[in-house]
């Protein structure tokens, strides 16, 4: 028995590159070419085979670890002792995965050690990320995953935790047939009956990194705080909840004309009185007519929770970003204190003075565009809410009066509902819509 110290071989032009995978532990029984470790550079990713075969005895490095030619791997414990003048066996050479778009798995074998590989090409679009690959909890150093560079990719592409999927290759090795089972199986479970229900086991492909000083002057300003925090929220919530956008439109004319005719007896009251009011009103309508609207969906993905209380988030835009005040029990108030409430928390999201508990509870969220323009866009559900009304701003249409025969000019107001496909269907999103049209095209009705 001999105790062999076995070490990076000619990586070619390759310096100072990280080991990003540990194949085997302490106490393994390898065989010569079988992979060790694991190493990354800006341009490529290799596997470190074995020179011979034996049993590790020690690790010499580590997640993290810079290494180069001649670095120490590990200690090796062989079969049988070699000679002081004996030459030492050739190591195989690393096989050499170029990171290359999804579409081609292109694989180098390099020549042996003897001769300098050749550098692979960079891609197109630069890699350099500031946090590597290591960092990835696939990648952990307490459970190696044992896997080749191109299931590894193949693993990124497609979002799949290689922590959690077990190999059927030899020695445990992970091969892409077992990511693609993995992934099937992932997606064939109840909702949230995955690991980590909120979240599930699958993870969004990083964007790639672009130097767009390349292509001309930039200038580069920091993200607002409340843009930082609301980017990672809204980009969970769009990728957890399968949305649907019903559009439809309201003929407001008669209630635009009401709301004018009230705004003096509201401005002796101190109240700014805005159609927002009245959609507010005619919301906490339609969500007691469809109360699955007035609901979220439990962690476990199986439970609806219903809820009884009526509590109206409603997005200001602020100069930092927008933020989502809460009117609570909104059934419980009239229009025109509805108003009131809009104005002052309205007022204290720009002055940055809302507080935590203001913008929390929410049952049903509106986002308004009125102000600005369009005619219809999606907005994002405000999880762990199940639907959001999106209002863009009225405009005057001919409408044919079926009595008169005529076209009749009206006023009306487009609506965009996103609703949550697990928990709302279609035909639902369409009656709740209808609903309000209902409620909006005659002010009486809010009364009822």
């Amino acid at each position: 028995m001999s105790i062999q110290e076995v070490v990076v071989p000619d990586i070619g032009n390759f310096k100072d590159v990280e080991v990003i995978e540990l194949l085997v532990n302490v106490g393994d029984t390898i065989a010569a070419d079988d992979a060790l470790i694991t190493v990354e550079s800006d341009k490529a990713a290799m596997d470190i085979p074995a020179p011979m075969a034996g049993t590790v005895k020690e690790l010499k490095v580590k997640v993290g670890d810079k290494v180069s030619q001649g670095s120490p791997i590990l200690l090796l414990e062989t079969a049988r002792a070699h000679t002081a003048g004996a030459a030492k066996p050739a190591a195989t050479a690393p096989v050499v995965t170029a990171f290359t778009p999804p579409a081609a798995e292109t694989v180098a074998t390099v020549p042996p050690p003897s001769r300098p590989l050749p550098e692979v090409p960079a891609p197109i679009a630069p890699r350099e990320r500031p946090d590597p690959v290591a960092a990835r909890p696939e990648f952990s150093s307490d459970k190696p995953a044992h896997a080749s560079p191109a299931v590894r990719r193949f693993a990124r592409e497609l979002g799949a935790d290689l922590a959690r999927i077990k190999g059927s290759g030899p020695h445990g090795r992970i091969l892409k047939e077992d990511v693609q089972a993995w992934i099937k199986a992932e997606l064939s479970r109840p909702t949230g009956a995955s690991a980590g229900a909120a979240g599930g086991g699958l993870e969004v492909a990083p964007a790639p990194v672009v130097d767009f000083a390349r292509f001309g002057d930039i200038d580069t300003q920091p993200l607002s705080r409340i843009k930082k925090l609301s980017g990672a929220n809204l980009h969970r919530n769009w990728v957890t909840a399968p949305h649907v956008t019903q559009f439809d439109e309201a003929d407001i004319t008669d209630l635009e004309e009401f709301r004018r005719s009230m705004l003096d007896e509201a401005g002796k009251r101190g109240v700014k009185l805005t159609l927002l009011a009245f959609l507010i009103k005619a919301v906490v309508n339609a969500l007691r007519a469809y109360p699955q609207f007035n609901a979220s969906l439990a962690p476990d993905g199986e439970h609806l929770i219903l809820k009884k209380y009526f509590h109206i988030g409603f997005a200001v835009d602020t100069p930092d970003g927008l933020v989502v005040p809460v009117i609570r029990e909104v059934n419980r108030k009239d229009v025109l204190d509805i108003a009131r409430e809009l104005g002052e928390l309205s007022a204290r999201a720009r002055e940055r003075k809302l507080k935590v508990e203001e913008m929390q509870g929410g049952c049903f969220t509106i986002s308004s565009l009125g102000g600005i323009g369009g005619t219809a866009f999606t907005p994002i559900i405000h999880c762990p809410e199940v639907a959001i009304l999106g209002v863009s701003r009225g405009a005057m249409k001919p409408v044919w009066n079926d009595k008169s025969k005529t076209f009749e000019p009206r006023l009306t107001l487009p609506l965009s509902l996103s609703y949550d496909h697990r928990v709302i269907d279609g035909a639902d999103g369409a009656r709740f819509t209808s609903h309000l049209r209902l409620m909006l095209s005659d002010v009486r009705r809010l009364l009822l």
